[in-house]
């Protein structure tokens, strides 16, 4: 035993190890920095076994070799990026058998790949090579080279790189998989903006034609003959149908990108349900459908967006029309509530099967998709809905029962008795 090998010192250099273990694990589940990552673990892999250098060397599986990511010691920026090959290596040898690997002297070891020395003109004496896994899977191999005061790698040394591997191994594909992640994002992002972009464009280039068409087809069917008079009133339709499409990807576009700005304004609820129900009389007429409507007698004032509830209410009324078989009935009720109103639409259609009812106020989702392709739609009218009354500090939400029709309703706070006192003063 050498004179500094006594068995206090040996005690004191483990106790020195082990709290830098524990001092390495905090931080490397504490850093999601890949590159930082990769030069604090080669930095303490060297300093652990008292090494001339460490290397990091991952897979690259594109060119099926691999490759050097992150150095210490001598040579380090030179060796960064050189490729390995698997087989014919020290560090291909680990990794394939997934088995920690000394060599004391490498001209006397052919696996050793001499030709990583030549090119950045460096003397490799030793290695120490463990490999790096991760559900059972190789990832890489973590090396340390030539062993300090002419004193080979021994099992203990052996002991410590493995277990620095298993740790950085977890951290690495760790780190990756935020990486990644932030990375999706971003081109989620850039997507999310490209399609903005593409709706804004496109609605508006869509709507001066279609507003064209709207007023040249109106026109003639003023003085058009009853046969022309049916063909125009497919053309208006169809127009018409183009044209609520266009407004529905503009409305939702805006609540996604959160560009709506809400016009406030106090009003009586009642006046614009029954606005609302008048507009779609016509529809409801010609389905043979029956509107009813249950409201107070006295004025409901909420403060809200005037324009946006109305969309709210249309968007739930056409609904109802489009999955009320004929002869069936609609009714409107209006509720009033401690500090709120709550607005129902119930129809006798069709109604929601109970596992698609978590998901109707998704984007583009749609029930019963033939009846929906029959019908028409994208699936968007919900989704503004609810972004639309969520925007006002208020829900909605749907119950049905398949085959007895379906109930919408949603709340919007109104305003306080004291508040309108305070304004007619």
């Amino acid at each position: 035993m050498a004179q500094n090998d006594t068995p206090q010192n040996t005690l004191s250099q483990r106790i020195k190890e082990l709290e830098l273990m524990v001092q390495i694990s905090r931080t490397l589940t504490s850093t999601l920095d890949l590159e930082r990552l990769l030069k604090l673990i080669i930095t303490m892999a060297a300093k652990l076994v008292s090494s001339e250098g460490a290397s990091i060397i991952l897979e690259d599986r594109q060119q099926g070799e691999l490759v050097f990511r992150a150095v210490a010691g001598p040579k380090s920026k030179a060796l960064v990026n050189i490729h390995v090959p698997i087989e014919g290596s020290i560090a291909g040898t680990v990794f394939k058998t997934q088995a920690p690997l000394i060599v004391q002297n490498t001209e006397r070891d052919p696996r050793h790949y001499s030709a990583v020395d030549r090119n950045i003109q460096f003397d490799t004496q030793s290695i120490l090579a463990v490999p790096m896994l991760f559900k059972q899977q190789t990832i890489g191999v973590l090396e340390a080279v030539n062993k300090l005061e002419n004193r080979g790698f021994d099992q203990h040394d052996l002991q410590i790189l493995s277990t620095l591997a298993a740790q950085a191994a977890i951290a690495i594909e760790n780190a990756r998989l935020v990486t990644e992640l932030q990375d999706a994002n971003t081109r989620l992002a850039e997507l999310d903006r490209l399609k903005s972009n593409f709706i804004a464009i496109a609605s508006h280039e869509l709507r001066t034609p279609l507003t064209l068409i709207l007023g040249y087809a109106s026109f003639l069917r003023q003085e058009a003959d009853e046969a022309a008079s049916k063909k125009l009133d497919m053309v208006l339709q169809g127009a018409t149908q183009l044209q609520r499409l266009i407004e529905d990807m503009v409305n939702l576009n805006h609540l996604e990108t959160g560009s709506v700005e809400l016009s406030w304004s106090e009003f009586d609820l009642r006046t614009l349900i029954q606005e609302a129900i008048e507009r779609q009389q016509q529809f409801a007429l010609a389905r043979s459908l029956e509107i009813d409507i249950s409201m107070p007698v006295a004025p409901l004032s909420v403060r809200a967006d005037r324009e946006k509830i109305d969309i709210v209410l249309n968007n739930l009324l056409n609904n109802a029309i489009k999955f009320t078989p004929p002869g069936g009935r609609i009714q409107v009720t209006m509720r009033p509530q401690t500090g709120a109103v709550a607005v129902s639409v119930i129809d006798t259609g069709i109604g929601i099967p109970a596992d698609e009812l978590a998901h109707i106020f998704e984007r583009f989702h749609q029930v019963a998709s033939h009846l929906t392709r029959r019908e028409g739609g994208m699936g968007l009218g919900l989704p503004i809905a609810q972004g639309i009354i969520e925007l006002h500090g208020g829900r909605i939400w749907a119950e049905s029962v398949k085959g007895r029709g379906s109930r919408f309703t949603f709340t919007l706070p109104t305003v306080p008795h004291n508040e309108k006192d305070l304004k007619d003063v």
